[in-house]
């Protein structure tokens, strides 16, 4: 498959290496342009390109950049890309990194955000796990405790398919409904960050409530903000 991934960091930079051994064409991008990408091309063997070059580079796109630089993305970035193209948006919103975003705070869904600004449908993927058990904790199919992702978005084949990228990368695949139910797997929430397997990523998406988003949002944003203050 071709795929296309727009953010090198951390979550980006570990999917560009697992799909590259896995044999997928890979071609990836950052803000800063693909003469800084050369080490990690090199390393992996994914095609460092522009954003624009990410956006239309195969049958799979994937966002993962913090959410302040969203609205920062090219204008029209998705314009000319065809419509069975998957966008995945892997982001969560912290405001110690990303600021006060009026709309979020006011209860307005991550990804239904991301989706409103680049004018896309977007499958919310990837956004729950540390990259370091994203890199390493895949396993083969009937695993026992194999941890499992919860999968949210529309429209439905779209979602499909990144179900079929997720149980390949070595994750039991969990389908959490459509892009109105991504709230589940925000910052916080019970599935957030805690490598579960498929039954306990089911009983913690079912244990999120809705008005306890700014709870659990405060309660991650205080996490990252304790790791950011133990950097210095």
């Amino acid at each position: 498959m071709k795929i296309g991934i727009i953010g090198a960091g951390l979550i980006g930079g570990t999917l560009a290496r697992r799909w590259t051994q896995l044999g997928h064409e890979v071609s990836i991008a950052n803000s800063r342009g693909p003469d800084t990408l050369r080490d990690l091309a090199k390393e992996t063997g994914a095609k460092a390109v522009t954003v624009e070059e990410a956006a239309k580079a195969g049958e799979v796109v994937v966002v993962t950049i913090p959410q302040k630089a969203v609205p920062d993305l090219p204008k029209g970035l998705f314009a000319n890309v065809p419509k069975d193209v998957v966008v995945i948006d892997t982001g969560n919103y912290y405001p110690v990194r990303d600021g006060s975003i009026p709309e979020l705070e006011k209860g307005t869904v991550e990804s239904e955000w991301v989706s409103k600004l680049i004018g896309r449908p977007v499958i919310k993927a990837f956004n729950n796990i540390y990259f370091s058990s994203l890199a390493e904790k895949g396993k083969p199919k009937g695993t026992p405790g194999r941890v499992a992702l919860p999968i949210a978005g529309d429209p439905p084949e779209h979602r499909a398919k990144v179900l079929e990228l997720v149980e390949e990368l070595g994750f039991d695949a969990i389908d959490a409904g459509s892009l109105a139910d991504s709230w589940r797997q925000q910052p916080g929430t019970p599935v957030y960050t805690h490598d579960l397997d498929a039954a306990g990523v089911k009983k913690a998406l079912a244990e999120a409530e809705r008005a306890r988003l700014p709870e659990y949002r405060k309660k991650a944003d205080d996490s990252l903000k304790a790791f950011f203050a133990s950097q210095k």
